[in-house]
């Protein structure tokens, strides 16, 4: 074989055209770049997709546990409606449900006699003495016979 050029092709040739037997450095250095750029993507993706759930860590466990499905269903799925519903339900405060119809139903059990009542150390006898100590006041002279609940409207307009 002889190492005479072609006459049809250029005298220069560019740098990522390699010799026959020698290593393509550009393939090396493409592959190199592809395999970081899917790992960097896949990460994203992923943070992407746990973005509700870190986001719903602040709430109750109910919403963090429905935020969780539902970011999971939308990853596996790849329906990208569970994750804008996950989303909302992360940015959405709900309110506290539970707490008031628990204490509804523990009044209405002790209405109802299904549970004994606390017994208190006669805490109504102790509110009562004191008052019972104290005298009314009395009227003042020239009021007549006003009493505390209704004050005198002698010498106002």
């Amino acid at each position: 074989m002889s190492e005479a050029i072609h006459p049809a092709a250029i005298h220069h040739l560019p740098g990522f055209i390699t010799a026959p037997g020698q290593s393509d450095w550009l393939l090396n250095a493409v592959a190199v770049f592809l395999i970081v750029a899917i790992f960097a993507l896949g990460t994203l993706y992923l943070r992407l997709h746990s973005l509700p759930e870190v986001m719903a860590h602040k709430t109750n466990k109910i919403q963090l546990e429905l935020v969780a499905v539902l970011a999971l269903l939308s990853l596996l799925t790849h329906n990208n409606l569970l994750w804008g519903a996950a989303l909302l339900l992360a940015l959405i405060d709900l309110p506290d449900f539970s707490s008031p119809l628990s204490s509804i139903a523990g009044s209405l059990e002790r209405i109802a006699g299904k549970v004994d009542q606390p017994t208190v150390p006669e805490a109504r006898d102790v509110e009562a003495e004191p008052a019972a100590s104290h005298p009314q006041p009395h009227a003042l002279p020239g009021h007549g016979h006003a009493s505390p609940a209704q004050p005198s409207t002698e010498g106002k307009a």
